[in-house]
């Protein structure tokens, strides 16, 4: 165990934790919603530090980061946890604790995943498969000994955590995808426990410290699919950037859900709908058809970079710009 960063002792030993928009008030001997976090006797732990449950040399684009390094390989590390409670999660093996009791995961600290990154020739480590915002001590002392070898870090989020918690964590994090969910209140309070308005205060103020963000929608049947919330998704990301790369994400049964799977149409559809916003970059996923995630240049439209199944096949860039036109494309490269 590690004592937490980011809470308050309160009166009666308890404790209020400060590290995602949760806020939660912890009584002595309880969890956190994550899980993960416990007060003993007035001081609150993170129970899964150093507790790594997945760690694996990825390519970037499977994160997914498209405008990132592409081409690279990005050493990515979990422990158990999660700050929401999505029924239809597509990692809820690992992220849906039912006790502390369950809590497990190897002793890895973290200059052991830094020099195993840099063997692996990676050139990022990312944080993700659940919500990194839940081992964020494990995390944020990781970043800190990566960026120093320079290394790349990268959250794959929900979105969720305090504005403090990104403040403390932001000159060390460089890249982030955010998974915006649906575009509902009543989706965020109903279907995830959690509220919308803070991830998308999050998206906005990742982008104000000049974070590169890109954005993932999971496309759900009967629940974010209709046009007017996917359209309401995409000009909020063209108001804070037409830059911001939009990956729509067909949904596939998983965990508690047995709605069917999203249709080819509907993710092309929500394609459509965000190019017809503004963006830039939009991208269709989890169909594996390999023009959906394709990067054209927003100028001559000329083919940049090709994909198929998280691999790069071409990568036509030259010094951040379109060969035929000369138009700076938008993302961090090599």
């Amino acid at each position: 165990m590690k004592e937490a960063y980011l809470y308050e002792k309160l009166n009666n030993k308890k404790v209020g934790c400060r590290l995602c928009n949760h806020y939660c008030t912890i009584h002595p001997n309880d969890l956190g919603k994550c899980g993960v976090r416990k007060n003993k006797q007035g001081t609150l732990y993170s129970l899964v530090y150093r507790k790594l449950i997945s760690q694996n040399a990825d390519p970037i684009e499977k994160k997914p980061l498209f405008h990132f390094l592409p081409g690279t390989l990005s050493m990515s590390v979990a422990t158990l946890g999660c700050n929401f409670r999505c029924f239809f999660c597509q990692n809820y093996a690992i992220s849906q604790v039912e006790s502390e009791h369950d809590l497990y995961g190897q002793d890895v600290a973290p200059e052991k995943i830094v020099s195993q990154a840099l063997a692996a020739e990676c050139k990022s480590i990312s944080y993700t498969y659940t919500e990194p915002t839940v081992f964020f001590e494990y995390a944020y002392d990781t970043a800190q000994i990566a960026s120093q070898k320079g290394l790349k870090n990268v959250f794959v989020t929900n979105g969720y955590m305090s504005k403090k918690s990104l403040e403390m964590i932001g000159p060390y994090l460089d890249a982030a995808n955010v998974d915006l969910k649906s575009f509902s209140e009543e989706f965020y309070q109903n279907k995830v426990e959690a509220k919308l308005k803070p991830v998308l205060d999050n998206i906005k103020l990742m982008h104000k410290m000049g974070i590169w963000i890109e954005v993932t929608t999971l496309v759900i049947p009967g629940l974010n699919d209709s046009s007017a919330e996917l359209g309401k998704i995409a000009e909020f990301l063209n108001d804070v950037s037409p830059n911001i790369p939009w990956h729509i994400s067909a949904y596939h049964p998983q965990y508690k859900s047995r709605i069917p799977a999203t249709g080819e149409q509907k993710v092309k559809t929500a394609v459509n709908l965000g190019k017809k916003a503004g963006l830039k970059y939009v991208y269709g996923g989890n169909i594996y058809t390999s023009d959906l995630e394709t990067t054209y240049c927003c100028r001559c439209r000329q083919p940049l970079i090709k994909r198929t199944a998280f691999s790069v096949t071409a990568n036509h860039i030259s010094e951040g710009s379109c060969p035929s036109c000369g138009q700076q494309a938008d993302g961090i490269w090599e």
